[in-house]
Order: structure tokens, then sequence, then C-alpha cells
């Protein structure tokens, strides 16, 4: 924010603290998606089908150039998750395949990585990591001799739906079903696949987290279907989470997203409602819902800047715009 003037930083802030903002939507689809999205500098990736496309943001910030700058293609069947790393797009698709793309070239390699589905991925350091519904996460080289060569497999005995690498490139988190085994969070070691703990306890049976994602080594979010978002704080106890807050209106929660400070952003899987916290607060601050019956849909994913929200629904693209509500 450092290049925004002081003035408009506080309008800006006033909007968000409001909820005050123009609600516009930047992509649509005929048919039903599941989408996931990053952003980057000035482009936005997103996930339709078995593709990636990439976009590039007009000056507003608000809307899109309406052509791709990019297609990412490759997998058999959708994409459901993937993570921008490296100048590489790494994908989880549907065909149990993990995909590597060069963003600035054509350069694409695939591999089988697991029996069934790849719901979720991430890499850092040159390291990824992937889940999957065949009750499994396995660990990757991203080196390029190396693609598709498994450094460690780790039975977790539950579907992995969220997956993400710590801070430190020292251990990993992931977010299973909480059906075959108590604990739906588990952080292993990365460098021998060992267990090293698991967060909480007396989860009840379904409790399956949809995401998870660490704010600094020692500190990380998770939400999913009992409708809590949780803070977790390893050096105070990984029995008990630090904070949480529930969904006022009993709704699975499918994704979030923080600024690193105080703003929390949640995605309900109803009428695509998005919520702002305050986590100085137990109640949510504001509410958006961005559909309406008979066309009720969860928010996939969330990201956001400083000036504009973009959530990503079954049929669209939205943006809540907060600079010139």
């Amino acid at each position: 924010m450092t290049s925004i003037p002081v003035k408009e930083r506080v309008k800006v802030s006033q909007n968000w603290r409001l909820g005050r903002c123009r609600e516009g939507i930047l992509l649509k689809w005929r048919c039903s998606q599941m989408p996931w999205m990053q952003l980057e500098d000035d482009s936005l990736y997103i996930s339709q089908a078995n593709f990636i496309l990439a976009y590039q943001f007009r000056p507003d910030g608000a809307s899109l150039n309406r052509r791709p700058l990019g297609v990412f293609a490759g997998h058999d069947e959708d994409v459901c998750h993937f993570v921008l790393a490296n100048s590489h797009i790494v994908s989880a698709g549907a065909d149990g395949k993990i995909g590597v793309h060069e963003i600035h070239s054509t350069f694409t390699v695939k591999y089988s990585a697991h029996e069934q589905e790849v719901n979720c991925v991430d890499c850092k350091g040159g390291i990824i990591v992937s889940g999957s519904r065949d009750r499994t996460a396995k660990v990757w080289p991203l080196a390029s001799g190396r693609l598709g060569q498994c450094l460690h497999t780790i039975q977790t005995e539950d579907r992995v739906w969220s997956i993400a690498i710590s801070p430190l490139l020292s251990s990993f988190v992931t977010g299973t079903a909480c059906c075959g085994h108590f604990s739906p969070l588990r952080i292993w070691d990365l460098n021998s696949g060992q267990l090293m703990t698991h967060l909480g306890s007396d989860f009840p049976p379904g409790a399956g987290v949809l995401d998870v994602m660490y704010e600094s080594p020692s500190t990380l979010l998770s939400c999913g279907y009992d409708t809590y978002v949780r803070y977790w704080d390893l050096r105070t106890s990984v029995r008990k989470c630090v904070m949480e807050w529930e969904e006022p209106h009993d709704s699975t929660l499918y994704c979030l997203q923080t600024d690193g400070n105080h703003l929390l952003v949640t995605g309900s899987s109803y009428y695509g409602v998005v919520r702002l916290w305050d986590r100085r607060q137990r109640a949510c601050l504001h509410a958006f819902p961005l559909t309406s019956t008979p066309l009720s849909s969860p928010v996939y994913c969330l990201r956001f800047t400083t000036n504009h929200l973009y959530a990503a629904l079954s049929y669209n693209l939205h943006v809540l715009d907060f600079q010139n509500p």
C-alpha cells in the first residue's frame, strides 16, 4: 500500500470497515464449474474444467481484458486446485495427475500421482505436496529432471481435502475428511514423511477441513464442514485453538483468506455468501450474498487485494470494488 496516497488509503480502509463496495461480474460460464484461482501482479489465473486461463486486469482492477493471456492445458478431467511457484503453475487434476506448466513458455509436464482425484496441491522451495481422495498425501520434487519421482507417500487413512507447506519448509499440514481418522488436521515432517503432531481434539465425525493456510511458521488458519474458522498457534498449544469464529447460518466454509493482520474473509456453501470478519471480534462485520435461489452456489475460492475482493462461484467470477463503491 506504500504506493497509494494516505488519503486514498484511509478512504478504502473505511469502505472495507463499513462494507461499502460495488459488486460486479468479471467472467461467466455456461456450465457449472468448481473454479480455483490465484492472483499475481496484474494477472488473474482461474481454472475452468480441465484448463487454467490467465487474464490481465485493466488498470481499474475491477475488470479484465476479455482475451486470455494464456491457456494452460494437459489434464484429462477437471482441474481441482493449483498454485503458482517459481514461474510455474502446479496443478492437481481429477484425473489423478499433477501438471507442471511454465508460465512464460509452452513447457508442460503431467504425471500420474494418485489413484483417484488429486484434491489439493502446494509448492514451496522446490518441493510439491499433494493430497488425494485415495487417502494418501505425497511429496515430490519440482526439479525438471526429477518430476514424477515420489519422495514420500503418507497414508492418511482419510480423504485429503487441503494441504499447505510451512514457510520454514520443514513440515506441511493436511486437512482431511475426519471420517477414517479422529483428527482432520495433522502436521508431517517434510524430510521424513513422519507424523509430527495433530491439532485439536474431540472433532465430530465428518468435521473435514476444506481449506488451511499458514500465516507464519507457527500460526495457521483452518475452516471446513463444522462451520468454524480456527486460528492455531503452535507455540501455545496444539490441542486447543487460540481463537475461533462460527459461521452464523451453520453453513460449511469452503475457503478463507487473510491479510495477515485483522481482516479475515470466508466463503460459505450457500448463496455465494462472502463474510468479512475483524479477528478482534467474534461476530462477522459484513455478509455479501452473491447469488440467490434457485442458483445457490458455494464460494469455491476467494482472493483479495487492497481495493478489490474476487470470489469464484459455480457460474460466475464476482468482484467487490472497495475503491469506487
